[in-house]
C-alpha cells in the first residue's frame, strides 16, 4: 500500500481552486501505524504511543477548532472489508466530516493551534485518503 499522509502541493491547489462558498463533506479513510513515529525532537518521541493513541491526541487538540468553525462528524463507521478495490487497503478509521464551507476547512488547516496538533496525525498515520465531496441529493436508486 502506498503511503499518503499529507496533501501534495498540486492536490492542495486543486482543492483551493474549487468553489469555497458551498458546504463540503470530507471522506476520511485512515490506517494507523502500530507505533506512533514522532520526530526525534518531539516531546512524545520514544513514548511508545500507538498510532491510535497519537490520533486521539490529534482529535482532542483540534476538537475546539472543529467546533468553532461549525464542522462536525456527520457519519462514522467501522471498516469491515473491501468489496471493490485494492484488498490491501484496510482502514482503522472511516468517517465523514461536514464543513459549512471550504473556507471553513481552509481556516482550520491554517490555524496555528491546528498546525501544531498535526504532528500527532503525522506520527499516527501510516496512510490515509481524504476525499472532498460536494453535497448531493439522497434517493432510493443508484445513479
Amino acid at each position: 500500500m502506498t503511503s499518503f499522509v499529507d496533501p501534495d502541493r498540486d492536490q492542495f491547489e486543486a482543492f483551493k481552486a474549487l468553489d469555497r462558498d458551498q458546504p463540503i463533506e470530507m471522506l476520511n479513510l485512515v490506517k494507523f501505524r502500530a507505533v506512533a513515529q514522532y520526530p526525534a525532537a518531539h516531546e512524545l518521541a520514544g513514548a511508545g504511543l500507538t498510532g491510535a493513541e497519537a490520533y486521539q491526541k490529534y482529535g482532542a487538540e483540534t476538537a475546539p477548532i472543529v467546533a468553532r468553525i461549525g464542522a462536525s462528524i456527520m457519519w462514522r463507521g467501522v471498516f469491515e472489508t473491501t468489496l471493490i478495490g485494492p484488498s490491501d487497503e484496510v482502514w482503522d478509521a472511516v468517517f465523514i466530516v461536514r464543513y459549512p464551507t471550504a473556507h471553513a476547512f481552509l481556516e482550520m488547516v491554517t490555524n496555528p493551534v491546528y498546525r501544531a496538533a498535526v504532528s500527532h496525525r503525522q506520527a499516527a498515520v501510516e496512510t490515509s485518503r481524504l476525499i472532498r465531496c460536494g453535497s448531493g441529493e439522497s434517493g432510493k436508486a443508484f445513479g
